[in-house]
């Protein structure tokens, strides 16, 4: 019997598939191609306490291996994601991850205070309404908050520490591959109470319309991601994990069966499935059963074999 469970803090996971934050929406969708309930886990669409619409013009841009993208955390804010969506999710059987975005320190806090209220009621009420929050202070595509807290450690610090003290729930910090110190960055996370980390999210990069001669994007630079970025992110990962006790979920680029088991060998808890959601819609269900076919041909009875060997 194959096992390929997996945890952070006191949440199991079934297995390590997991689908990335901005890449599957709350999950409705690809509900409609395949049973959610095979994966590991998902993160949902990032949430600020407000709603927001996100950047003007254009959003996305195919390159070669990859792609750019200028969302701006366009989301209904929390208050209409408890209403809406968390009874969809209280139906699933996996791992549910709340992706918490914010544009200043304060409206981190409130949003973390105004989950885990909303989550001490559901468990009074015998009704889990999520298992864990991805804190998001590495997204590049917004001018305010975002990746600006995920560049500087001290920044970054102040935000981890007062969420930390806003919620119970397991928490999971995502880190920019911007970051001034990335190693630094991961230990700060760890000092200040974070049960994981998620990295890498999209590398800050450029697109120009040589015809209109300025960028294709309204706010100058996107994020790039896709399998471009995959062996940077894989190094980035493998530093991370060297570097902390804490359990890491690995993500980069990954688009099929080997390249999750080359995060896991870097050391990755569990990974998680972005730009290949928008290539793949069965993506998810695809790489969980490539990962289990890996594994028998191999002759891997358990994900802790691999684990880290690097």
């Amino acid at each position: 019997m194959i096992d390929t469970t997996c945890r952070i803090a006191d949440v199991v996971f079934k297995n390590p598939v997991v689908m990335a934050s901005g890449t599957f929406g709350f999950g409705r969708e690809y509900a409609r191609y395949y049973d959610l309930n095979k994966l590991g886990g998902l993160s949902g669409k990032g949430l600020t306490l407000h709603p927001k619409e996100g950047n003007l013009g254009l959003r996305v841009w195919e390159t070669a291996s990859g792609m750019l993208n200028s969302v701006g955390l366009e989301n209904p804010g929390i208050r209409r994601f408890l209403s809406k969506e968390v009874p969809y999710w209280q139906q699933l059987d996996t791992v549910r991850i709340v992706n918490l975005g914010g544009h200043s320190i304060a409206e981190y806090e409130e949003g973390a205070q105004l989950l885990e209220q909303f989550s001490l009621s559901g468990k009074a009420a015998g009704q889990k309404a999520y298992d864990m929050i991805e804190l998001n202070i590495s997204c590049p595509n917004v001018k305010e908050g975002g990746m600006a807290y995920g560049i500087h450690v001290e920044t970054a610090r102040e935000v981890v520490m007062r969420v930390r003290r806003a919620t119970t729930l397991p928490l999971v910090v995502k880190l920019s591959p911007n970051a001034r110190d990335l190693v630094g960055m991961a230990v700060m996370c760890e000092e200040e109470g974070a049960d994981g980390l998620s990295l890498v999210n999209t590398f800050s990069a450029m697109k120009i319309d040589i015809h209109k001669r300025s960028s294709v994007f309204e706010n100058l630079y996107a994020g790039l991601s896709g399998p471009a970025i995959k062996p940077i992110a894989l190094r980035m990962v493998h530093e991370v994990c060297k570097a902390v006790s804490i359990p890491v979920m690995g993500m980069g680029g990954i688009s099929s069966a080997e390249d999750m088991i080359e995060f896991i060998m870097a050391g990755a808890e569990t990974v998680q499935i972005g730009t290949h959601n928008f290539v793949n819609l069965r993506a998810g269900e695809e790489l969980t059963a490539g990962l289990e076919a890996f594994m028998r041909r191999e002759g891997i009875q358990s994900l802790t074999e691999i684990r880290g060997i690097l």
